[in-house]
């Protein structure tokens, strides 16, 4: 039988990091300094460095980020926040926790991220300026946040969504989660908006050996108040300003990232030559193939497709070893969860129609053309 070829595969990235990463290991366990300790600190100067933003403050994971993002700005129980429904589900569920209101929205065909058009129309059809703030008639809520979400690795359109902000007075948080090394007109995701939310989940393109996350910002205030949310609320020991968390980077997970960080371009380009392999060799295929607009630099973290014959093609790749995904077939707004929030099938058509399409093929660093002609081999065998 042959190999099969999984989605993701972790253990190459890992043989390649090895010995520096143990190394570090067994300093950081020979001195036993596991509290935010010189590897934290280091792995925190060294991204926000490579994002060319003031800060990375290192927490336990991506959908905390996000949180403390929005409890940052004061979002609370008064308010609501545009988001997309495709996404991962703790985008919405984030938003839930800080206390407000998800205003789901639809998404641009091309780029699979939050619609400006669609947000723009949403806020101008609804929403009135009051002295609170921007009042949405829909919800009652105060509308304070705008989360475009940089979906498969690919920017969400940054100078649309910073226009409308700038007019009615919105925060910008960036959900990052996806786009580690990503350009939107040559600037990096997580410098794009206040503050962005990033997760080192360990499948993602800078990924952990477990759960991680961090959030970035060029506001020292901001900073500052991550720092404190993350530690129990603490400003000095022992001395707690508010209710926090407990959500920090560990020493252990700072290693595996520092080691992996010095790799990420390398490895961003190495997904991007596959993604473009692919490409090429499905263009004439009757399946959507992924796009990218010339000034932004899309790095891969999935590489999508969209086929009317999607749950057909997903099993005959599995028969034949391919493995595949789907990010994600049940939208937001239709998941049990949200049931009560006043959404129903049919309310974003783009959505929920993509939804129905979109398939996930074998994408990682480390995946050999070989491989990758077999995939694409496999799938053309589906459509003879």
């Amino acid at each position: 039988m042959n190999q099969m070829i999984p989605l993701v595969d972790l253990r190459a990235q890992y043989e390649e990091v090895k010995d520096e990463m143990l190394g570090l290991w067994n300093e950081v366990l020979d001195s036993m300094y596991l509290y935010l300790g010189k590897n934290v600190q280091e792995f925190e100067k060294e991204f926000a460095s490579y994002n060319n933003v003031k800060y990375c403050i290192g927490v336990g994971s991506g959908t905390e980020a996000l949180l403390f993002a929005l409890k940052v700005v004061g979002v609370g129980e008064e308010d609501e926040v545009i988001a997309p429904s495709h996404t991962f589900f703790a985008t919405i569920e984030a938003v839930i926790h800080a206390g407000a209101y998800p205003v789901m929205l639809d998404i641009d065909t091309r780029s699979y991220t939050l619609s400006v058009d669609d947000t723009r129309e949403y806020i101008e059809e609804n929403c009135t300026k009051e002295k609170e703030g921007l009042r949405d008639g829909k919800t009652g809520k105060i509308l304070k946040a705008i989360i475009p979400v940089h979906i498969y690795g690919y920017p969400a359109d940054m100078d649309g969504f910073n226009e409308i902000a700038r007019k009615y007075g919105l925060f910008i948080i960036e959900d990052a989660a996806q786009a580690h090394g990503a350009k939107y007109k040559n600037k990096r995701t997580g410098t794009l908006g206040d503050l962005a939310a990033f997760s080192f989940y360990f499948s993602k393109n800078l990924g952990a050996f477990g759960e991680a996350g961090g959030v970035t910002t060029n506001s020292d205030e901001y900073a500052q108040v991550v720092k404190r949310l993350r530690e129990h609320g603490q400003n000095g020991k022992y001395c707690h300003e508010f209710v926090g968390f407990n959500s920090r980077l560990d020493e252990l997970q700072a290693v595996v990232l520092r080691c992996k960080l010095k790799l990420l371009d390398e490895w961003n380009e190495r997904r991007r030559k596959i993604a473009h392999f692919y490409n090429e060799a499905l263009k004439d295929l009757p399946v959507v193939i992924p796009e990218e607009a010339k000034d932004v630099f899309h790095v891969y973290h999935l590489y999508v497709i969209r086929s009317e014959k999607r749950d057909e093609l997903f099993e005959h790749l599995k028969r034949n070893g391919i493995g595949c995904g789907m990010h994600y077939p049940v939208p937001i707004h239709l998941q049990q969860a949200m049931k009560g929030n006043g959404y129903k099938r049919g309310d974003l058509p783009k959505t929920e129609k993509i939804s129905g399409e979109i398939l996930s093929l074998p994408m990682y660093p480390h995946l050999t053309k070989e491989k990758a002609g077999k995939v694409v081999e496999t799938i053309r065998n589906f459509y003879k």
